[in-house]
């Protein structure tokens, strides 16, 4: 179970009936129970790898006593008693978070109609639940993933987004994108000097010192926005290009306008 998040395709549960399709691979239903259980259905037309493991995240207040039921067209089929069994902690890298690991099952499954129902004792429990094992991580469920770690990390583990930052993966988003805006950058610059009709647009730098700590400002301003909130990729990006012109005193809009602010200061 190490790497949960990244293992597991990642899924928001926002009602209390939830239709499991391709059962088999690998997802983990993010959900918190609101006075009555929920639900999540398979509707199996063909033999298939049942796994079921329930897990709840790692806060304070967060209790262990989530239960899985799993019917098999209407008859009981296993009890995954969170009260009777003795969780253990497991920390997942991709998100940087801790969980509670509670009780898992495992069968091969015929066909037919499985219900796995999760309650707590009163119904107000915090929980992931992991069902299906095969991996299954194109570059669209990375792109998803990204997109709902801040969600997870404000509504489910009561914690900043910035905390991401945290993760290898986190950082290693920053770090992708800001060689991409600096590739970006580079190229741009290279190709306007080839096609640069005068020598104020060919200038090595034409950002002065206030105008380039602006930029730098602006630069990890728009970072600490797009790591605070939604990590939004296009963000990040544009700021890694702020930084670029703020480190290396150029700008291409000023390049195409003939502007230079360094002169001004002389």
């Amino acid at each position: 179970m190490q790497g949960f998040a990244f293992a597991h395709q990642p899924r928001i549960v926002d009602g209390h009936q939830t239709v499991v399709v391709e059962p088999e691979i690998s997802k983990a239903y993010y959900g918190q129970l609101t006075g009555i259980p929920d639900v999540y259905t398979i509707l199996a037309s063909t033999p298939f790898d049942l796994y079921v493991n329930i897990l709840t995240p790692d806060i304070v207040g967060q209790k262990t006593d989530v239960s899985v039921t799993i019917t098999k067209d209407g008859k009981p089929l296993a009890v995954l008693d969170g009260m009777q069994f003795t969780w253990e902690k497991m920390f997942e890298p991709f998100g940087y978070d801790m969980y509670w690991k509670g009780p898992e099952y495992k069968t091969n499954g015929e066909v037919g109609i499985y219900l796995i129902t999760v309650t707590s004792t009163h119904n107000d429990s915090k929980y992931s639940l992991a069902i299906g094992e095969a991996e299954n991580f194109n570059f669209q469920e990375i792109m998803n993933a990204l997109t709902l770690v801040p969600q997870l990390k404000s509504n489910f583990f009561n914690e900043s987004p910035i905390n991401f930052i945290l993760s290898p993966f986190g950082w290693g988003i920053i770090l992708i994108l800001y060689i991409l805006a600096g590739i970006v950058g580079f190229i741009f610059r290279f190709v306007f000097y080839r096609f640069a009709k005068n020598s104020e647009q060919r200038t090595g730098k034409n950002i002065g010192t206030w105008d380039r700590v602006i930029r730098l400002l602006i630069g990890a301003g728009l970072l600490l926005l797009a790591i605070s909130t939604t990590w939004n990729l296009i963000l990040i990006f544009f700021s890694g290009l702020v930084l670029f012109e703020g480190i290396f005193s150029w700008c291409g809009v000023y390049a195409l306008l003939g502007r230079n602010t360094g002169r001004l200061e002389e």
